[in-house]
């Protein structure tokens, strides 16, 4: 039976672009190949660590949502141990309330980009020319 889990992991800073996507579309492979779905996925982004790690201060954070057979974590974790250019990870499984709330901010989060788009902006006031003579 699958269950539903959440991995996020965190990428060494000195990754280009390039390499980045590339170490996410392997990891992502790896699940799909061992039959797991992909729910959600989201780039945070470049984050300061909360101390370093590997003398790292900061590291391509990445979230995955999936659903998966529980034998398949295990071989997930093992390639994301043997990868140098993941430092640290932590794949969970979630409850029935957890998916619930991973829908809902998934929902939202895809939201976000299409609100930002709707809204117009607005003209710019003319400016008046200011006399700052004294009297």
């Amino acid at each position: 039976m699958q269950k539903q889990y959440e991995a996020v992991f965190i990428m060494t800073p000195v990754l280009s672009d390039q390499q980045m996507k590339e170490t996410v579309d392997k990891f992502k492979a790896i699940l799909t190949n061992g039959g797991a779905e992909i729910v959600h996925e989201e780039n945070w982004g470049l984050k300061k660590l909360a101390y370093p790690v590997e003398h790292k201060s900061t590291g391509f954070y990445q979230l995955l949502q999936f659903k998966a057979e529980p034998s398949l974590i295990e071989k997930f974790d093992v390639e994301l141990k043997r990868d140098e250019r993941v430092i640290r990870w932590l794949t969970t499984a979630l409850d029935k309330h957890a998916v619930e709330y991973a829908a809902k901010r998934a929902q939202k989060r895809s939201q976000a980009p299409a609100q930002e788009a709707e809204k117009t902006v607005e003209e710019p006031k003319s400016e008046q020319p200011v006399d700052n003579k004294e009297e």
